[in-house]
Formats: structure tokens, sequence, C-alpha cells
């Protein structure tokens, strides 16, 4: 008989395909997430699961779960998944690293552009049918890219994609982390570990990798955005909540910094609507990893970790592996 697994959002047939030929699917196929009492009661007899960021695991949805062995989170970032609980519950959990670096990283820098030179607005004021001829003191002065300072907060691996791309524009680059890279590393993308504070009070533009966490949360808020140049521009693609976004509506209206590009915030969908008015932002739909390929090779990697977990395979994405480690004992234990 087949393990029984749930798929929580439609993936692609690719990736269905590839689960059914192991497991035994009980597919919500719409692009809209399970409420969480729907969540729970259709966990309740799955030896596993496809998750996506917006469906919240904690204690409640894996209360009645309690054949449950593996979440496969279809995501690098894992904010929706109560880690500890789902360890306590002796579920392995899985992301999807990796495969989505480079295009999260081209998605940063299309952001900065956008932002640097003020694309969207000049959009709409074309649209709008308002250019009346070129100018030269025209409304649409932007900031160089090129020989600027580029900084980098949170310098993973799309971190260092983003740096990579900067020699192109013969940028300077800094960065922070909590611990500096090998020198190899910092070498490979040409970047140099500074403090927060030289981070924020140096950089033309501050992209955000970093992910999230409650230590991390309003990480930028107003007293680091006052640390910044009034020319300098904020890309955030990681996660909403890092940002305090009140802070940065402010700072955006007072021209405090220049401008900003979003593609993630805090309590998305629902964006404050003060966003709207303001024509020194750029919004997006949290696409930092909207590609097909890059999509197809995320569901397919959170596929086939789902069959290593529930066959005995150690998956190579474990978030918990304190979780694996202490089943295999078990098992040894067990054995004759």
């Amino acid at each position: 008989m087949k393990q029984k697994v749930l798929v929580c959002r439609s993936l692609f047939p690719a990736a269905i395909e590839r689960l059914a030929e192991y497991f035994e699917i009980d597919y919500h196929d719409r692009d809209v997430p399970l409420v969480p009492a729907d969540l729970a009661a259709r966990l309740a007899d799955k030896d596993g699961a496809i998750t996506l960021l917006s469906d919240r695991i904690d204690s409640q949805s894996l209360a009645g779960a309690t054949k449950l062995k593996a979440l496969c989170n279809v995501a690098v970032g894992y904010n929706n998944l109560d880690l500890a609980a789902i360890s306590r519950a002796g579920v392995i959990a899985t992301n999807t690293p990796g495969v989505l670096d480079e295009t999260t990283a081209d998605t940063a820098w299309a952001l900065l552009l956008a932002s640097a030179r003020r694309i969207v607005s000049a959009d709409k004021w074309v649209r709008a049918r308002q250019w009346q001829g070129w100018q030269f003191h025209d409304p649409w002065l932007g900031n160089d890219v090129h020989h600027a300072t580029l900084g980098i907060l949170g310098m993973g691996r799309i971190g260092q994609a983003v740096a990579r791309r900067a020699a192109g524009f013969s940028m300077r680059v800094i960065y922070h982390n909590r611990n500096p890279l090998p020198v190899a590393d910092e070498q490979a993308c040409n970047a140099a570990w500074v403090d927060k504070k030289t981070l924020l009070s140096e950089v033309d533009f501050l992209v955000l990798l970093l992910p999230y966490s409650p230590d991390n949360h309003h990480c930028i808020g107003r007293d680091e955005l006052a640390l910044m140049k009034p020319q300098a521009c904020l890309i955030n693609v990681a996660r909403g909540g890092i940002v305090d976004d009140d802070a940065l509506i402010e700072a955006l209206q007072k021209r405090k910094i220049a401008g900003a590009a979003l593609d993630v915030f805090e309590n998305e969908p629902v964006l404050d609507p003060r966003f709207f008015a303001l024509d020194n932002v750029v919004l997006t739909p949290h696409i930092g990893s909207s590609t097909r390929a890059t999509r197809l090779a995320m569901a397919m990697l959170a596929a086939d970790n789902l069959i290593d977990a529930l066959h005995g395979r150690r998956p190579p994405n474990l978030l918990n592996p304190e979780v694996w480690d202490a089943r295999q004992s078990i098992t040894k234990e067990s054995a004759p």
C-alpha cells in the first residue's frame, strides 16, 4: 500500500507525476492556501506533505497528524513552519535552497535598477500621455548605479550572487553578516565585510537578503533608515517583517532616502495603502523566484526531498537534522 501525502497547493504537473509514482496523493490543486482547519484535517492521515510559504504549520495543525513523518517546504525561507513544534512532533522538515539563488539575484538587480532610474514612474508618465517632449532637466533624474556603493545585508548564496553581478557596474561592494565570509568567498565576489552601522551609512543601494526570524524582526527601522544617505535606495527581496514598513513609508514620504523597491511586505498581501501614493517606491508581488524554470526546479526538489524522507533516505535539505538522527537511533536500537 502506498503512503499518503498531502500537496497543499497547485504545483507543476511534472512534480505531481513524480510524486504519484510513489505515493497516494491528496492534492489541493488550487493556487490558494488551505484554511487552517482544512489543513489540519487533511494532514491527519498523511505520512508526508508538500507545503508552500503560505501554509502555516504549527502545533495546532499537527495535533491530529500522528502518522506524519516529513514536511517538505517549496521555498528557501521557512518562517511559515514552526520548526520547534514540528521537531517536537518527531517530523522532519526540508526546504529548497540553491535552485533559486541566481533567479532571485536577477530580481534584486531588476528592482535596484528600476528604483535607481525611476523606471516604473516614468512608464506611468508615458502611459498617461503626459510626456510632451524630451527635456534636459526632466522630472526623471535618477541615480547612477555604476561606480556606486552596493551594500548587502545577509551575505548567503543569494547575496553572493547579487554581489558577483556588481562587477559589471564597477561597484564597490560591502556587506554585513553576523560573521564574515571566508576570504576566498569574499574575493570571489569582490566584497568586504563591515559593521552594520558602516554598511547603512555608506551604501548607495542596500539589498536585504537575510532570513526572517524573531531576532531579525524590524532590523531595518527608523534608527537604521536615519543612518542612510538621502540619495540611497533600499531593496528588499528577503521577507516582510525585516523592514518596519511604517518607518520606511515615513522615510520615503519625507525623502529621507531616495527610494525603495520591495518584493515582500509585512502582512502581505495586505499592503499598507500609503505605499500606493508614493512615487519613489517600486512594488512587486513576491516574485523573487518567479521564473518557470526555477519554480519547477523548486517543486521537483521538494518532491525528491519527500521521496527520500519517506523511503528511509536522508534528504539533502534537512532543517532539523536532529529529528532524523534521533529516528535513526531508535531504528537501530529496535533492530534484532
